[in-house]
This record gives structure tokens, C-alpha cells and sequence, in this order.
């Protein structure tokens, strides 16, 4: 593991017009800043697509599911996406606080024994 390990950040949006602008902007404005966030889209009919699509960052991929399924199912598609060697998890409609990344990065590489962080 590397002092500056990529982390995965995954939002799993549905009809999240209201909220991913902002959810999706609170993932880019991480103080830690080697990341890449993957927005698995569970096959919304709202403008949710629009609105990701016209946020530019590199970091941001977005992956748009065919037919909505469970969360659960959604989540395990996602994962086939991800690098990272941590994931985090943004739901569409949360904020991550700017340095939430950077915390709970610090817990792991300082704590070995731990195998979850949560917030």
C-alpha cells in the first residue's frame, strides 16, 4: 500500500436531479486529491445525466446502468469499475465534508488492523 493510494469514490444515483450537482461537487473538492469517483447511474428518466455530464473534472466517470435495479445489484456493478485501493462510498443525495477523505485515509494507513471506517 502506497502513502498516496488511489481511492474510488462511488455514488450510486436514480432520479437524483435535486441532489447530485451538489453531492458530485463535495466529492471533487476532496482535500485529498488522488481520487477518481465513479457515479453509477441506475437508469434515471430524470435530468440527472445532464447535470453530471456537464460537470467537467478527469476524475469523474460516469456509467449509465440500462434497466434500475436494486441498490445492492447496482453497487456490485459499479464495483467492476472501480481502481482504487480504497472505496468510498457518496450516496447521490449526501455531501462529503472536504476533508472526509483525507480522514479517513489517515485511520487506515495508521491503523492496520482496521478494515472499515465509516461516517
Amino acid at each position: 500500500m502506497s502513502n498516496n493510494p488511489l481511492v474510488s469514490i462511488l455514488i450510486n444515483c436514480f432520479n437524483a436531479e435535486n441532489f447530485i450537482e451538489s453531492s458530485l461537487l463535495s466529492a471533487i473538492n476532496q482535500s485529498y486529491k488522488n481520487i477518481e469517483i465513479i457515479v453509477w447511474d441506475n437508469s434515471s428518466t430524470d435530468n440527472t445525466a445532464m447535470i453530471i455530464n456537464r460537470v467537467k473534472d478527469d476524475r469523474v466517470k460516469y456509467f449509465k446502468n440500462s434497466n434500475h435495479v436494486t441498490l445492492g445489484e447496482a453497487r456490485v456493478e459499479a464495483i467492476k469499475h472501480l481502481n482504487g485501493e480504497f472505496i468510498a462510498i457518496l450516496d447521490a443525495d449526501d455531501l462529503a465534508y472536504e476533508d472526509r477523505i483525507a480522514k479517513q485515509l489517515q485511520i487506515f494507513l495508521d491503523n492496520k488492523e482496521i478494515g472499515l471506517v465509516s461516517g
